[in-house]
């Protein structure tokens, strides 16, 4: 896909749908992905209903992010948002706390762009680090990409899971 320059705006409580919409449908390989490495048990027990898990957690993060929620449009189409906050203050670190590209929109330099105006809110706030977390598994690595071509660097960190 061609990298389009979206235009990005604060969050609007009418753009909730729009919103919770497209973060379902990005995350969808995300989750297939965690079922394939984690197993279809383990998957279950820790994601029941992701769907309905996403869509409440999209919800309040929209909800109480006010001011530090923005969308990306194309047109008239919302395509993506990114949620920032401070993290840690005494460490002056910040956070993007969710992000999520309209699948028909992947590979346009959505998340790049929002990526980008994440960290120029961050560092508006004063805020010297700025911490992304994603997964390590195959559905998390575009987001890697993106994070990583902003110059993230990377810190592994091993999470084991075991049914009992």
């Amino acid at each position: 896909m061609d990298s389009v320059q979206p235009r990005i705006r604060p969050f609007d409580d009418r753009d909730a749908e729009a919103v919770v919409d497209l973060s379902l449908r990005a995350w969808a390989p995300v989750f297939a992905s965690l079922e394939r490495v984690l197993g279809s048990e383990i998957f279950r027990r820790l994601h029941p209903d992701w769907r309905e898990d996403q869509r409440r957690a999209v919800k309040d993060v929209c909800a109480s992010q006010k001011g530090r929620v923005w969308v990306a449009e194309v047109g008239a189409s919302v395509v993506g948002f990114v949620s920032v906050g401070v993290y840690d203050p005494e460490r002056s670190m910040g956070e993007i706390s969710m992000l999520a590209v309209d699948p028909d929109h992947h590979g346009g330099g959505i998340g790049t762009a929002l990526t980008g105006f994440a960290l120029d809110r961050l560092k508006e706030v004063g805020m010297k680090v700025a911490m992304v977390e994603t997964g390590g598994d195959p559905g998390h690595a575009a987001a890697r990409r993106t994070y990583e071509k902003a110059g993230y660097v990377l810190l592994p960190i091993a999470r084991y899971f075991k049914n009992l």
